[in-house]
């Protein structure tokens, strides 16, 4: 686990640093304990059907989306729309440098 942050907070954007799902962005819709959370996309894995994930294997982002934290908060419930548009924003904002141009395999086309 990250010393650097503190324990994930519901709503918060994650990056999955192992497993199959490695690379991918996921919001946290739970937290177990001190050890598990679980995570949810919208797309491939829904609100219903969560990822139990253990924490070592996540990457905690300094992101929380509000939309996704006040709807867990007053109804216990969000929809996957909700889900998919806090990873998009996440993603659109804070993911921007790769997509600038740049290769993802280090490659530069100048022509």
């Amino acid at each position: 686990m990250n010393e650097s942050e503190s324990s994930p907070r519901i709503g918060q954007i994650v990056r999955i640093v192992q497993g199959r799902e490695a690379g991918q962005y996921a919001v946290v819709i739970g937290v177990l304990d001190g050890r598990f959370v679980l995570l949810a996309d919208g797309e491939k894995r829904k609100y219903d059907r969560p990822k139990k994930k253990n924490l070592q294997h996540v990457e905690l982002m300094d992101f929380i989306s509000p939309e996704v934290q006040d709807s867990l908060l007053e109804t216990g419930r969000v929809t996957n729309g909700k889900l998919r548009f806090a990873v998009a924003k996440y993603v659109n904002e804070a993911v921007t440098d790769l997509k600038k141009g740049d290769q993802l395999d280090g490659e530069r086309r100048c022509n």
